[in-house]
């Protein structure tokens, strides 16, 4: 189920409709009040979100879909007029995970959601769904973390980006490869919010285990590594 908050109930309704006729279920919401009711009864798959909204923003909705543990992990792309650089680097540093500008074609809209959900989607039948460096496991089907079997709660986007790195293990991955890769953004010289969330990554590792703090190294000039 995808959902979609926009207050231009044009904008909304021809989403939705392009989204089921390609095959997705779809329901829009004009507000953050109506669209938190809904997913107090069903969880989305995936959030549309605009910025510009009555009430509450798309930015506080945002923040609010981050702190819900029920919500934490759904993946989010951000629909709004707002297309400079500035506006993509502060939707990503709050939790988004792709963001697409207005105006924007439907085919478009149809395809950056299918890309959303295939980066976001458990591995395939039989591949494996655990991962292990040193005292952290990761279980890709789970979702879960934990350091020195110590469970470790973690932002979507924390537990990509942690997967990515754990994935590559042995080989140093670019700020720029890694906002490609978890975020889906290619944007040279904005890539400090790879570096805020490797900083609030080892903070929650350590936190669980002093040990597992360390595991993501940090090579000058290059980008990170989890040591072989």
């Amino acid at each position: 189920m995808i959902y979609y908050v926009e207050d231009d109930a044009n904008i909304r309704d021809l989403a939705i409709y392009t989204l089921r006729q390609s095959g997705f279920d779809a329901l829009g919401f004009p507000d953050g009040d109506s669209f938190f009711r809904a997913c107090s009864d069903r969880a989305p798959q995936a959030v549309l979100l605009d910025i510009m909204l009555p009430g509450k923003d798309g930015m506080q909705i945002l923040e609010e879909i981050r702190r819900s543990p029920a919500l934490c992990r759904v993946p989010v792309m951000m629909l709004t007029a707002k297309g400079s650089e500035i506006d993509k680097v502060m939707g990503l540093d709050a939790g988004a995970d792709d963001y697409l500008a207005k105006p924007f074609g439907m085919m478009e809209l149809v395809s950056r959601v299918k890309a959303l959900l295939r980066r976001t989607q458990p591995g395939e039948a039989g591949e494996s769904t655990r991962l292990q460096c040193g005292g952290v496991v990761l279980d890709t089907e789970a979702h879960k973390v934990f350091a020195d079997g110590n469970a470790v709660t973690l932002t979507f986007k924390e537990f990509a980006l942690l997967q990515e790195l754990m994935q590559s293990r042995g080989h140093v991955l670019t700020r720029a490869r890694l906002l490609e890769s978890v975020w889906g953004w290619d944007f040279a010289g904005n890539t400090r919010t790879v570096d805020v969330h490797v900083q609030t990554l080892r903070q929650k590792l350590s936190e669980a285990s002093a040990d597992c703090g360390s595991l993501i190294e940090t090579v000058r000039g290059v980008g990170y590594m989890i040591g072989a």
